[in-house]
């Protein structure tokens, strides 16, 4: 971004003066009239570039830029052109992050620096991925192609991820309802039945005296709940931030009945398409499995990535080193095969990524028809069984009454 000073008549003929930043002068020169006004004299004061080095970008917004972005490289736009009316269609309000990501990929490219590695000093918005693939774009004059490829493989994940938020959206929102009518019954509720248990003056039930005793707990040691709720959150979330919590926590994910099978075709299809969009990009094998190993989403499967990367090293072929690993499943070790004989791996990988993808929203399907009878029934366990355990005293009230 660069700072401008500026004189200019306004439409009432007034001379006014001011300050902007802008991509350049045209731009800025474009930004006032646009306001009414007539530019008399315009001088650069500085040249920035953004502050923001960590700022987030939607997924959407990141798909919607590649794809325009690739859109007018095709079109034989320059580069800098293409990207300065980017920056100029961005909504400044609800688009301001990625805004600013334009500006600072414009401003860097006009000072001489490629475009692959403008991106690369944005690692919060773009992963290694994305900025060994524009690099290969470039270094092979294929930058539109590799754009639009980039764009249809974010546009991929960024549908999975939604399906898998979307079925998991459901079941969240049912378990914290059902938490807080459990909170609300032994809060306001259950005080209420204590009171008339009191004047029976007989013992109550096993259940009902449970109850009423964990009713007082929770309304006397309120503080001490909340602490003992907030400190085993913390220890897990410190406890899986470490290596050996991660490793447990992901090989935990892998081995759970319903969604074990679940994590694994998702990380199975993340490998599939990302290695083939590297290798079809030309980016070198080795890289390929380190970047795929980063961006596996789970450490068992990185590390079995990356033994499989050290035997390539060694001279050994992609699907004999994928055999030796069981997380990788045999079909994709045939395939990988059958890609090498051919020399159509990503034609394969891209097949597999499909074929689990598909799988993948069957199962998500599935498994919310599940989920939906299996949390109703849930809640429909907590609830009635604080409702039988308040009613018990009074089916009893009979045998209290004749003592």
């Amino acid at each position: 971004m660069m700072s401008f000073s500026y004189e200019a008549r306004d439409p009432a003929g007034k001379t006014v003066s001011g300050t902007l930043d802008a991509l350049n002068q045209e731009n800025a020169v474009s930004s006032l009239m646009s306001r009414g006004l007539m530019v008399l004299s315009i001088r650069q004061r500085s040249a920035k570039a953004a502050k923001k080095k960590n700022v987030m970008v939607k997924d959407t917004d990141l798909v919607l830029f590649t794809r325009q972005l690739a859109t007018m490289v095709d079109a034989g736009l320059p580069l800098v052109s293409s990207l300065t009316a980017l920056y100029e269609q961005c909504d400044p309000k609800r688009q301001k992050n990625l805004r600013t990501v334009i500006g600072d990929l414009t401003s860097r490219v006009q000072a001489g620096e490629s475009f692959a590695e403008a991106v690369g000093r944005q690692p919060a918005v773009f992963n290694r991925l994305f900025v060994s693939m524009i690099r290969a774009g470039e270094s092979g004059g294929l930058l539109a192609e590799i754009l639009d490829r980039l764009a249809g493989f974010l546009e991929a994940s960024a549908r999975l991820k939604k399906k898998v938020k979307s079925a998991m959206t459901y079941p969240v929102v049912v378990i914290c309802i059902a938490i807080s009518i459990t909170i609300f019954l032994i809060v306001k509720v259950v005080p209420v039945f204590g009171g008339i248990f009191a004047d029976f003056g007989s013992k109550l039930p096993a259940p009902t005296q449970f109850l009423l005793d964990v009713s007082d707990f929770v309304r006397g040691s309120w503080y001490i709940v909340l602490l003992m709720m907030g400190g085993a959150f913390y220890g897990a979330r410190t406890f899986v931030r470490t290596k050996s919590g991660q490793e447990a926590w992901d090989r935990w994910k892998l081995k759970l009945p319903v969604f074990g099978p679940l994590v694994h075709k998702i990380c199975m299809s993340r490998f599939a398409r990302t290695f083939a969009q590297l290798i079809r990009s030309g980016v070198p094998i080795l890289e390929v499995m380190d970047i795929v190993a980063e961006t596996s989403d789970n450490i068992l499967v990185e590390q079995a990535i990356r033994r499989v990367s050290g035997e390539i090293q060694k001279g050994d072929q992609l699907a004999t080193a994928l055999s030796r690993e069981k997380v990788f499943p045999p079909m994709m070790v045939r395939m990988v095969s059958a890609g090498e004989a051919t020399g159509k791996i990503d034609e394969m990988l891209e097949k597999m990524a499909d074929f689990w993808d598909e799988e993948i929203e069957a199962m998500l399907d599935a498994l919310t028809s599940l989920i939906e009878p299996l949390l109703i029934v849930v809640l429909g366990v907590i609830v009635g069984g604080i409702v039988i355990a308040l009613f018990l005293p009074i089916f009893k009230l009979n045998e209290v009454v004749s003592k």
